[in-house]
């Protein structure tokens, strides 16, 4: 069984995370199998309360894979050897009806950007054809993709669940 996959991805405190663990909240609570892959650019210890991949967990995921630089959990030290592709991760997860990936910004798989404006960071979307919508904290003009609220996951977890043909897309959706 091919692993579906949906990424959420974003600049540094655009909200990914927030927008992570309520989009996996929200799909399991409509009797989706999730399991979630967190990317980091740091050294990480895995299911500290308040740590990323616990809230990942905590959500409702059924598996919960993080990986960085150093090492990748469902704990594997990878002691200088090179990080794992994400495919190469994926490959090792349980099947379950979706896989959401937070970060992995630069690999193919179709993505939601989440986006605060007053960050001032650039739109992901505007460079990268694999973002396929974006949640924003406030409307975004001149957008080629759907404008999603930030603040909304049900939305967003309706989107996601469309673009994968797992429920019918919603007539009027922006």
């Amino acid at each position: 069984m091919t692993q579906r996959v949906y990424g959420i991805v974003g600049w540094k405190n655009s909200g990914k995370t927030t927008l992570m663990e309520r989009v996996v909240a929200r799909i399991v609570a409509r009797g989706f199998s999730v399991s979630t892959v967190k990317h980091a650019h740091h050294e990480v210890d895995v299911d500290r309360p308040g740590k990323d991949s616990r809230r990942h967990r905590d959500a409702g995921a059924r598996e919960v894979m993080l990986a960085s630089s150093r090492r990748w959990a469902l704990m594997h030290e990878l002691r200088g050897a090179p990080e794992p592709s994400l495919e190469a991760l994926l490959a090792r997860m349980s099947p379950v009806d979706l896989v959401l990936v937070e970060g992995y910004k630069r690999d193919s798989h179709p993505k939601v950007e989440a986006h605060r404006v007053g960050r001032g960071a650039p739109l992901i979307a505007n460079e990268d054809p694999t973002v396929r919508a974006v949640a924003s904290d406030a409307p975004l003009a001149g957008l080629h993709v759907p404008n999603l609220p930030l603040d909304d996951a049900d939305a967003v977890a309706d989107f996601i669940l469309a673009e994968l043909g797992l429920i019918p897309a919603r007539e009027g959706a922006r």
